[in-house]
Order: structure tokens, then C-alpha cells, then sequence
């Protein structure tokens, strides 16, 4: 099956994406400072049943896909570097959004939040290109089952996701208030992630096939 050292490099992956400002980040942060840190675990878990959505999708999609076309991982992988180099630009952008600004949301019930969670995550471009273009770099068919790789894969990110979401709902109201008062370390972030995304946009360009 998959090795650690690609497990690891995976996770690393998946770490760098969540820590990526991203409608999911930025919906959680808001509704983390507007309503408190329970509405955002229930928004939380809504998040993490897109994530399963996608994951058992891209498995399968990815199984069939990669073993019946055979230029179909080229495809993936320069389309998956040149959405990386995008994210890395709206990182830095002027003008960009900033996910620890407070936006002001209604109070909603547990269900509703659970949906918009489930929903949010589910029309999110980042986790579709993760599933669908970076996931397969990491799948190497004489290594066994495609769909078992896959499958492995994404419980990794899950797990990586909803351990870094959940530390933020527990700590957005103290992390807004520490970047509020000093505005030099929002510049830091941005560049630092910027060059970790591009970093990785050329890695997967320039990779051959496994």
C-alpha cells in the first residue's frame, strides 16, 4: 500500500490547503466569533461530511479515471499545479480577504449550521482540486488497490482538516484579537503561504509520472 514517506508528504499537503484562507476557514471563523465555539464544532461537522462526500467521489472517480485514460494524470497534475499558483496569488493579492475579520453572521439553529457547513464545503473549488488533481500524485497503482490508496489518502486529510478547523473554532476570537493589534503578522502569513502553495505548484509541474 502506500509508504509513510508519502503518507507524510500527503499530510503536509493537506496541512498547507487547510491552512489556506478558504470559504471554510473564513465560515467557521465568523460563525466561531459571531455565535460562539459550539455553533462552530456543529458547523464543523457539517464541513467534515463534505469532506467524506468528496472522498468517496474522488475514490471511486479517481479508480476508474486513472486505470482508462492514460494521459488522465498528466491532466490532473498540471491542472492541480496551476489552481496551487492561483491560491498562491489570492493569498497575496491586494485587497484580499482576510479570514480573521469579523463577519457579523445571524444566529442559526444547530441544523441550519450543520447544512451550511455541509454546504459551504460541498461548493468549495479548493477541496475539489485537492480530491481531484493532488490526491492522485500520491496514488501509485503498482503499489495495490487504487481505490484502497485512495481511500487512505483521504482519511488523512480529514484528519488533518478537522484537527486544524477545530483548533481554530477554539481559538478564533483570540487569534482575531492578537492580528487585530499587530497587522505585521497578517503580511507574514499571507507571503509564507504564498511561497509554500507556489513551492508546491512547481513540484507537482515538474514531477514525472510515478
Amino acid at each position: 500500500m502506500i509508504d509513510a514517506a508519502s503518507l507524510f508528504a500527503f499530510a503536509l499537503v493537506a496541512l498547507g490547503m487547510v491552512l489556506t484562507p478558504g470559504p471554510n476557514m473564513i465560515y467557521l471563523i465568523s460563525r466561531s466569533i459571531s455565535q460562539g465555539r459550539a455553533a462552530g464544532m456543529v458547523s464543523l461537522g457539517g464541513v467534515v461530511l463534505g469532506f467524506v462526500a468528496y472522498m468517496l467521489c474522488a475514490a471511486f472517480g479517481i479508480t476508474t479515471l486513472l486505470l482508462a485514460v492514460p494521459y488522465a494524470y498528466d491532466v490532473l497534475r498540471f491542472g492541480g499545479a496551476l489552481y496551487l499558483l492561483w491560491l498562491a496569488w489570492q493569498t497575496v493579492r491586494p485587497g484580499g480577504r482576510l479570514p480573521f475579520q469579523v463577519h457579523q453572521l445571524p444566529e442559526d439553529s444547530p441544523r441550519k449550521l450543520f447544512t451550511m457547513g455541509f454546504l459551504t464545503n460541498l461548493l468549495n473549488p479548493k477541496i475539489a482540486v485537492l480530491y481531484l488533481s493532488l490526491l492522485p500524485q500520491f496514488i501509485s497503482p503498482e503499489s495495490g488497490s487504487v481505490l484502497g490508496q485512495s481511500l487512505i489518502l483521504g482519511f488523512v486529510q480529514i484528519a488533518v482538516s478537522m484537527t486544524v478547523n477545530g483548533l481554530i473554532v477554539l481559538t478564533a476570537g483570540t487569534i482575531a484579537g492578537f492580528l487585530a493589534r499587530r497587522p505585521a503578522w497578517i503580511a507574514v502569513q499571507r507571503w509564507l503561504m504564498a511561497t509554500v502553495l507556489a513551492a508546491l505548484a512547481v513540484r507537482m509541474a515538474t514531477e514525472s509520472r510515478r
